[in-house]
């Protein structure tokens, strides 16, 4: 494990975006959404995707200097065609045009397609706060998880994020993946040679298995709730409404036809629709009711959940939100770690294009 200090590592990325042709403004904007996931401690999305996103240039699935447009529109409502651009930058763009929708009408709703994977939800949820406004995003993903009682992958990780503002206190922001495991955690032990908890994967029989390269042998990873008996109809229920929501309403590949992020898995064949599919909405608070008056509720709210009654061995309880900030705050400083197989992959990287740094 090696760390490496948030500038060095800012520079380093916006660098490798440069040189596949994205202008400063897009490579500077994909950059920093892609390393606020390594702030925030979600570090299955963060750098270690950095040679993912260029492999998928490199086959022509990613374009480095899309024409993002909005192909139909009303007062509240927007539906954007990313043109197979980053979606580190498709979807700021999108979140944006909802948060622009909002200031005029109150809500904004915006559904994507012809996009790729855009790193972290939670980002593009977060633009809402500074607003006064909750933000909500979620896209569907390469098909890697088994439906319950199927064997056969049909959905994606699929995550759902929402930031809600407070007053004094730090805002509420949920962010996660609609299966028991996001797929970079599945990554992360498979380059620790670990094994992957019961419940996160199945076997292509549909067994339990911890084999963290089940993936690789027809295996699926499995909605949240892992089996029936646990809830995971409930998962599997939330990652087809992200389906829906993300690529069914903006003319996105849904489903198992899901463009894949591997650039060597062959795209899908009679794909339905364009690209992957992202939905982002934006609501001001003062649609509802007085801003202030609501963030001193959301502070009473959180205060009051914090102080709830630990269970035996538990330090305290934490509101959704927490532990990114507490991480972010620490690793701005500290730095970010980084294991020495993602290093030498980003080195690797950069040595395309002559780049150094790290």
């Amino acid at each position: 494990m090696q760390l490496f200090q948030y500038q060095v590592l800012y520079q380093f990325t916006y660098d490798v975006f440069k040189a596949i042709g994205c202008s400063e403004n897009d490579a500077a904007t994909a950059t920093e959404v892609l390393l606020s996931a390594d702030l925030r401690g979600i570090d299955s999305h963060g750098v270690a995707r950095l040679s993912g996103y260029i492999r998928l240039w490199q086959a022509g699935r990613i374009n480095a200097t899309p024409s993002i447009r909005i192909i139909h529109e009303t007062p509240s409502t927007a539906v954007i065609d990313g043109d197979a651009g980053l979606g580190l930058i498709v979807a700021p763009f999108a979140m944006q045009v909802a948060i622009d929708k909002a200031k005029k009408v109150g809500t904004g709703w915006v559904s994507v397609q012809n996009s790729n994977h855009f790193g972290i939800a939670g980002y593009h949820a977060m633009m809402a706060l500074n607003e006064d406004m909750i933000g909500m995003a979620m896209t569907n993903a390469s098909a890697l998880v088994a439906p319950t009682f199927s064997v056969e992958k049909m959905l994606g990780t699929n995550p759902i994020a929402v930031a809600i503002p407070a007053g004094n206190e730090p805002p509420f922001v949920a962010d996660f993946a609609t299966t028991t495991a996001a797929n970079g955690k599945l990554e992360i032990l498979q380059r620790k040679k670990a094994n992957a908890p019961t419940g996160w994967v199945q076997d292509q029989e549909g067994n339990a298995s911890t084999d963290a390269n089940i993936l690789k042998k027809n295996g699926a990873l499995l909605p949240l709730g892992s089996d029936r008996e646990h809830g995971s109809h409930k998962g599997y229920a939330l990652g087809s409404i992200v389906d829906i929501f993300s690529a069914v309403l903006s003319g996105a590949s849904y489903g198992p036809w899901a463009p894949p992020f591997p650039a060597y898995i062959p795209m899908p064949e009679n794909m339905p629709g364009k690209g992957l599919g992202h939905f982002f909405g934006a609501m001001r608070i003062d649609a509802f009711r007085p801003a202030t008056d609501f963030k001193q509720h959301m502070d009473n709210w959180i205060t009051r959940f914090r102080a709830a009654k630990p269970a035996e061995g538990c330090e305290k309880v934490l509101i959704p939100g927490d532990p990114e900030r507490e991480i972010q705050q620490s690793r701005m400083v500290e730095g970010i770690p980084l294991l020495t197989t993602i290093v030498e992959d980003l080195k690797n990287t950069g040595s395309l294009f002559d780049i150094k740094g790290l």
